[in-house]
């Protein structure tokens, strides 16, 4: 029997944008950053190809820094790899598959769960899936009932079962009393955040830290609130409340790293000065370096300047010296002329 080859002459016109990206991935991301990958998406939908930062910049109307960011982001949130040359050029793009996080509950798979940062001695309170018997029990008990109707008066909206199934877990998994996460969803909505997936990382984070009361919650917040407002105005953004993404910087920085304020804003004045723009990622990379420096105060910063302005001072000393460019206009070869020669050509000439 003869074998027939199926060939198709005509390319997708769509591009597939996985589920789980859109439900785990993309509420979190900045909307530059999902341009970027809808983008990379795009440009593999048929094959392989191969552009340059500027290109790829200038079709999405930003700069080459931006797309770089972008793609760093990714990759640290493994969807993607990047390859660099030896002289540290980006070379090569490799997307991987979206992976789902683990859900505490079986009724929305595609729901992420996160873990916040916390002491490794301490693990995270987690239940099992709440099976359907529970979840009908729960719905008749009077406290679980005002709680779902104060959350939709706050959300402006009527509950979809995956927002209630997460309300559930935290009154039933995380132990949370209805009180407590009535002030959780008072409290996001009032720092401008309405999204399930937010609310849960706050809760998430509260179980963590071991608050159990509306008093501990709204402690922390007040912390919270200080820490968050004055990153946020060391550069210059007014008017909004921080994104997850800025939440997680920031808390790197004062609870993993263990900055004070001053410390934080002298990196984001630092940032502001070099980029002339807010960049959490560009103020991370200072306070990082800070960190491995062992910085814990403001004159351990001035030591390192110092050091480097001396280290600055030997380099350009040892540097081998251009020599000076001779600026004389005689160092040229200079004619001689024979005057009685000119002479006599002159006189025959007439």
């Amino acid at each position: 029997m003869a074998m027939i080859t199926l060939h198709n002459a005509s390319l997708p016109e769509v591009t597939i944008l996985s589920n789980t990206f859109i439900d785990n991935y993309m509420p979190e991301a900045n909307g530059e950053f999902v341009k970027v990958y809808i983008y990379l998406l795009r440009a593999l939908s048929s094959a392989p190809v191969s552009f340059s930062l500027e290109q790829m910049a200038d079709r999405l109307l930003c700069t080459e820094r931006d797309i770089l960011r972008a793609l760093k982001y990714w990759a640290k949130q493994q969807l993607l790899t990047l390859d660099f040359t030896d002289n540290n050029k980006l070379c090569g793009i490799s997307l991987l598959t979206p992976v789902a996080p683990s859900c505490p509950t079986d009724a929305v798979q595609d729901e992420i769960s996160v873990t916040s940062e916390q002491p490794k001695d301490q693990p995270v309170v987690r239940t099992e899936a709440l099976t359907p018997d529970r979840v009908n029990e729960l719905k008749q008990n009077e406290d679980i009932i005002q709680l779902l109707y104060v959350a939709e008066q706050y959300l402006g909206k009527t509950l979809s079962p995956t927002e209630i199934q997460k309300m559930l877990f935290f009154y039933d998994g995380l132990g949370m009393s209805a009180d407590l996460i009535e002030y959780l969803i008072e409290s996001c909505v009032e720092n401008g955040h309405k999204s399930i997936h937010y609310i849960q990382k706050v809760a998430l984070s509260w179980a963590d830290s071991g608050i159990t009361t509306k008093e501990q919650a709204k402690q922390q917040s007040r912390s919270y609130n200080k820490n968050c407002y004055t990153v946020l105005n060391a550069f210059g953004i007014k008017n909004r409340g921080p994104a997850a993404s800025e939440v997680s910087y920031i808390q790197k920085w004062t609870d993993t790293y263990g900055f004070t304020l001053d410390i934080i804003e002298e990196a984001c004045s630092r940032t502001i000065s070099a980029t002339h723009q807010p960049s959490f990622e560009y103020a991370d990379t200072i306070l990082t370096r800070w960190h491995n420096s062992h910085v814990h105060h403001l004159k351990d910063i001035s030591v390192l300047d110092d050091a480097y302005q001396k280290q600055k001072a030997v380099s350009a000393a040892s540097a081998p010296k251009a020599k000076p460019v001779s600026r004389n206009l005689n160092n040229f070869e200079r004619r001689s002329y024979d005057m009685d020669s000119l002479e006599e050509q002159l006189l025959n000439s007439n």
